[in-house]
Formats: structure tokens, C-alpha cells, sequence
């Protein structure tokens, strides 16, 4: 289960001067360092009216701070047998090819039949590395390459590097609409003011940048290639949804499916029958975090959205002079 807190109160005279984690964990004693450090981050704490998301931030008398965030059931994972796609694995890494249905962390709804329980099985030693070793995420849905850490030394290096932007990901994308160059996203990104499962482009937010180029288009639909400057939850499908070429298949961001005029019914089925939001992280590109070698890995297209492809390749042919 999960609990909305909601809560609000004033900056001290004898706070003023502290940082701003040090004065939310005096002013609500009731939960700990490192989940207020979490909320701040995440942009769920705010600051007369603005969040805040670095917790260094000094506070000063009679401002108002306000948390909006919410509570998930605390799990602990158990180690369980389960298949794994290993793309590559050493004493100090592990990289896998995630499938479509995956979620990567336990959680309401989720206790079992997730990657962390998968990794507690397959390297029990990972237990004593914070969240398993689990570095960044990608959305159940959404398939392809991920980077675990086996060591907590490891797990530092590669957080810093994920910080520091020296982590190559590229994703691969079908969106509604034919887009006819490529360019970047630069749009912050926080939790969406209402619907608290959602996020959006928010003036306040976090700092948020995508790149995109188009890899082929179709009559209307593109095909993209897309890369990661920052890592925000659900980046992508937010900065697509927010310059108006929704991912195909997004549950959550996309609406009902947007098939062109005189589509034949079979591709009309394709798309209505395609669930999940058309996203694989394609490439994964760092350096190794104890030997410091450069290190890149490639997942192939899943078939979903390959016989995603071949369909809008066909709608395409059969109407060429639609096609720009």
C-alpha cells in the first residue's frame, strides 16, 4: 500500500542557517535522514511555494516548507530463481537485457517475480550493496540494457559517472507522428501536480535533456533514436508527450492509438494491439568502474516492435503519395 503525506510548517529563528535536510528532519522528526534526502531529490519538498531538490540548500526564518510525497510500503526482497538475459558479467558488473514485464524493484503490488529478487538469487553476495546493486532503472515496460552494480565500490563509481553524464544510453522509439529532423528536449521534469503516479514538464522542476534523431520515417509515424542526458522517471515518454509525438502503445502518456486515414485493418489491429509504450534501450556505452576500460554493449530490437516496424514499413508503401 501507499500513503499520500501531505505536510506543511515554518523555518525557525533557531533553524535559520541550516541546511535544508538538517531542518526538515528536525521539523518531522517521524521519518529518517535518508528518506527526506530522497524527497527533496525528487522534488517533493518545497520551499515557499518552489521545490527544492538540492538538500545543501540553507533555509531561512519564517519560510514555509511543504512536503507532498508519497509513502511506499517498505519491502524487503527475497533472493528467486529466475531467467535472466546476461548480455555481460565480471567479479565487479553485471549487464542485462531487460524484457518487457519486468519490474525492476519491489513494491506495492510487486513483492516477488522482480529484477532485484532475480539478482538476490543469481549473486547473493549483492545483498550487501545498496538496492541490490540497481544503479538506475527502466519502466516495467520498457525493454533492454541495464547496468548492475556487484560491489559497492562498483555501485559508487557508477552512480558518480551516472551523475557526472559519462554513462552512454541510447534508446530506440516509435512515436506517433512524422517528424522530419531531430533536435533536443531541454524541459524540466517533476511529479505531476494531481495525478501522483504521472510526471510532467513542470517550470520548477528538475533539469531534463534528450536527444533524438530521426531513423526512419513512415507515413505517420517516426522511428527515432534517442539519448539520455539526464535520467528522470518516465523522461522519455514525458519530453515525446510534451512536444506532441506520444510514444506508440504508451498506457500512460499516450491515449488511445492514432492510426492514419485508410489504414487496413490488420495494421489498425497491430497498432491497437500494441500495450506497452514503444521504448528499448538499445546501447549502453561507460567506462568500467574499477578498471576504467571503455565498455559498450547493443540489444537487439525486440519482435514486438520489430513487427511493429515491418507494419508501418507496409502502411507506408501502400500509400506512397502520402508519404513526405
Amino acid at each position: 500500500m501507499t500513503q499520500q503525506i501531505n505536510l506543511k510548517s515554518e523555518i525557525s529563528a533557531s533553524q535559520t542557517g541550516l541546511r535544508l535536510d538538517q531542518a526538515v528532519a528536525e521539523i518531522f522528526p517521524d521519518y529518517s535522514r535518508t528518506r527526506i534526502k530522497e524527497w527533496i531529490v525528487s522534488g517533493a519538498v518545497y520551499v515557499d511555494g518552489v521545490a527544492v531538490t538540492r538538500p545543501r540548500e540553507k533555509v531561512l526564518e519564517s519560510q514555509i516548507i511543504e512536503i507532498e510525497a508519497t509513502l511506499e510500503e517498505e519491502v524487503v526482497a527475497e533472493a528467486q530463481a529466475m531467467d535472466l538475459d546476461i548480455v555481460y558479467e565480471d567479479d565487479d558488473i553485471l549487464v542485462i537485457n531487460k524484457p518487457a514485464g519486468l519490474v525492476v524493484h519491489p513494491g506495492a503490488g510487486n513483492h516477488n517475480g522482480t529484477l532485484m529478487n532475480a539478482l538476490l538469487h543469481h549473486c547473493p553476495d549483492i545483498e550487501h550493496v545498496p538496492r541490490a546493486g540497481i544503479v538506475h532503472r527502466l519502466d516495467k515496460d520498457t525493454t533492454g540494457l541495464m547496468v548492475v552494480a556487484k560491489t559497492v565500490e562498483a555501485q559508487t563509481h557508477l552512480v558518480t559517472a551516472l551523475q557526472a553524464r559519462e554513462i552512454t544510453r541510447e534508446y530506440e522509439a516509435i512515436v506517433t507522428g512524422t517528424m522530419t529532423a531531430g533536435g533536443m528536449v531541454d524541459a524540466p521534469i517533476a511529479r505531476h501536480a494531481t495525478k501522483r503516479t504521472h510526471m510532467a514538464v513542470i517550470h520548477n522542476g528538475r533539469p531534463s535533456v534528450t536527444h533524438y534523431r530521426v531513423a526512419e520515417k513512415f507515413r505517420a509515424h517516426t522511428r527515432l533514436r534517442l539519448r539520455l542526458e539526464t535520467g528522470r522517471t518516465h523522461q522519455i515518454r514525458v519530453h515525446m508527450a510534451h512536444i506532441g509525438h506520444v510514444l506508440v502503445g504508451d498506457p500512460v502518456y499516450g491515449g488511445r492509438p492514432r492510426p492514419p486515414k485508410a489504414a487496413s485493418p490488420e495494421f489498425m489491429e497491430m497498432l491497437r494491439g500494441f500495450k506497452r509504450q514503444a521504448l528499448h534501450a538499445v546501447r549502453l556505452e561507460l567506462y568500467h568502474p574499477i578498471t576504467g576500460f571503455l565498455m559498450s554493449w547493443q540489444a537487439p530490437i525486440p519482435d514486438d516492435m520489430v513487427q511493429l516496424t515491418k507494419a508501418l514499413r507496409a502502411d507506408t508503401e501502400a500509400h506512397p503519395m502520402e508519404y513526405i
